[in-house]
Formats: structure tokens, C-alpha cells, sequence
């Protein structure tokens, strides 16, 4: 059994664990406030400097290689990075949508690129052969017939069109196998919108140095913006793991079908006199260190 001095402790250390736990709380919840506070005005200061300094280059500070300047104008004078950055920040349900996004954006820029490449250096190597060997003069050649394509030698290179399901084998063959499908179709709707974007500033170089680079830090460039945006989105803080289990020991001391067995006839008044209680006499039948220990 509980005697009316012990009832009347027990409940007053209750109030007091409750308010020291509200304390606690509020003062890391400061403490991550004034963090984010000076995190935000760190970033707003670093952003205008940034802006100061993209306003003070000139246009002829250019990079030593034509392709990072053409890529340079790319990303900054085009729609890439807001469409893919809006896509990307579009897949919230969970992270595998953003890296099948992620996976499929960068695969699909280095399989657009390959072919481009390759046929710009065939094509150097058939003009080469040409020069060297030497053919036909232009006006030594007569046609007698009225349409080209009725000629026997005629070489049809045109690409026929290709009727499809609604693009579902084209996206069939964009996909990643095991990625998840969510993000395949969105980098697939996106990368439909980029890509002749991407293809026209990379068909203006030719010298093999420049393409080279112009892919290689297309790609770069994109993984890093894509590591930006998902640090963009890793704002949820938990809980401080300490409040947690006091809240939750707290709550098991409160558990429903906990008994008091008190003498009959006893009447208990829990009011202003047990509220009077000073804190020290309280804290005689505790162990302050242990308390503490555990709130913090």
C-alpha cells in the first residue's frame, strides 16, 4: 500500500519530470531553430556572392576548351537543369524513384551522345579517303532520269517512319532493367524534352577533343546538380532520441489498471497542500543523479 505522503511525492515529481522534459525540449528545438536560422543566412550570403560574381565575368572569360564553353552556355542559357531539377523533386514517395530518375537521365545522354560521336568521325574519315583517292568532278556526272530516286545507284539513307504503340517500345528500350518504373517514365518524359536540346549544342563541335569533353562534363555536371537536389530535399529532423524514451517511460508510469491500495476511511486531498510541498523535500527521496542522467 501507498501512504498519502509517497501518493502525494509521486505525483509531484510527475509535474516536475514533465516540466524538466518541456524544457529540455524547448531548448534543443532553440537550438535547431538558431542552427537553421544561420544555416539559411549563410546559404542567401553565399548565393549573392555567387550571383555578384557570375555579373562581374565578362563574356570573353571564357574556359580554354570550346567544348566546356559551349556546354557552359548549355546548361546556363537553356531549359535542362529546371526540367530535370522539377522532375526530379517531383518523386517524393521514396528515394528509388529519384535514383531510377537519376540512372536513367545519365544512361540516356551517353547513349544519345555515342551514335553523334561516331558519325562525326566516320564522316572526317570518308572525306579523308576522298581526298586521297580523288573522285568525280560534280559536273562530270549527268542524270537522264526525271526523279533520283529512280536511279539504280541511288542509295535511299531516309529513315522511314516507324510506327509505335504509343512510345512503349521506345520506352521499353530506354529502360533499366530492375530500376523502378515510376522514375524510368518520368526521366523518359523528361529526357524527350532535353535531349534535341542537348544534341544541337553538341552537333556545333567537331574537333574530337571538344566532344570528348563536352560529354564527359555534361555527365559530371548532371550528377553533381542531381546530388544538389537531393540534399535539397533532406530537411526532416527527428525527434532527439533522449526526449523520445522520456516520453515513453513517462507514458508506461501512467499505464491504465495501475492500482493504489489506500487505508479505508483514509480520504486523500490532493490540493493546494500537496502542491505547497517544497521541491527539496521531494528530491530527499530521489536520486537526482540518475534523473539526469536519464533526461539527458
Amino acid at each position: 500500500m501507498i501512504n498519502r505522503e509517497d501518493f502525494a511525492t509521486e505525483i509531484k515529481l510527475r509535474k516536475n519530470v514533465r516540466q524538466a522534459i518541456k524544457i529540455i525540449k524547448g531548448r534543443r528545438s532553440n537550438k535547431l531553430m538558431e542552427s537553421k536560422n544561420k544555416e539559411k543566412h549563410l546559404r542567401n550570403i553565399i548565393q549573392d556572392l555567387l550571383i555578384e560574381a557570375q555579373a562581374a565575368v565578362t563574356t570573353t572569360a571564357k574556359h580554354a576548351s570550346t567544348g566546356i564553353n559551349m556546354l557552359e552556355d548549355l546548361l546556363k542559357n537553356s531549359n535542362i537543369l529546371s526540367v530535370l531539377e522539377k522532375g526530379y523533386k517531383s518523386l517524393t514517395t521514396d528515394k528509388e524513384q529519384r535514383t531510377s530518375y537519376r540512372n536513367h537521365i545519365l544512361v540516356a545522354v551517353e547513349k544519345s551522345l555515342a551514335p553523334e560521336e561516331s558519325r562525326k568521325l566516320s564522316s572526317d574519315t570518308e572525306v579523308e579517303a576522298t581526298e586521297e583517292v580523288g573522285g568525280p568532278l560534280a559536273e562530270d556526272i549527268s542524270i537522264d532520269v526525271d526523279r533520283p530516286e529512280d536511279d539504280p545507284d541511288f542509295i535511299d539513307v531516309e529513315e522511314k517512319e516507324v510506327v509505335k504503340d504509343d512510345g512503349e517500345v521506345e520506352k521499353e528500350e530506354f529502360a533499366i532493367t530492375g530500376a523502378d518504373k515510376t522514375g524510368r517514365n518520368k526521366a523518359y518524359t523528361d529526357f524527350q524534352t532535353i535531349s534535341k536540346v542537348i544534341l544541337r549544342a553538341y552537333d556545333d563541335l567537331d574537333n574530337p577533343e571538344d566532344l570528348d569533353l563536352f560529354e564527359e562534363y555534361l555527365i559530371k555536371n548532371l550528377a553533381l546538380y542531381f546530388d544538389k537536389w537531393e540534399s535539397d530535399l533532406e530537411t526532416t529532423v527527428e525527434e532527439p532520441a533522449a526526449a523520445a524514451d522520456a516520453e515513453a517511460n513517462l507514458g508506461a508510469e501512467e499505464a491504465p489498471g495501475e492500482e493504489i491500495d489506500l487505508e479505508a476511511g483514509e480520504d486523500v486531498d490532493v490540493g493546494e497542500e500537496e502542491e505547497e510541498i517544497e521541491l527539496q523535500e521531494v528530491l530527499r527521496h530521489l536520486n537526482v543523479d540518475d534523473i539526469i542522467k536519464n533526461l539527458l
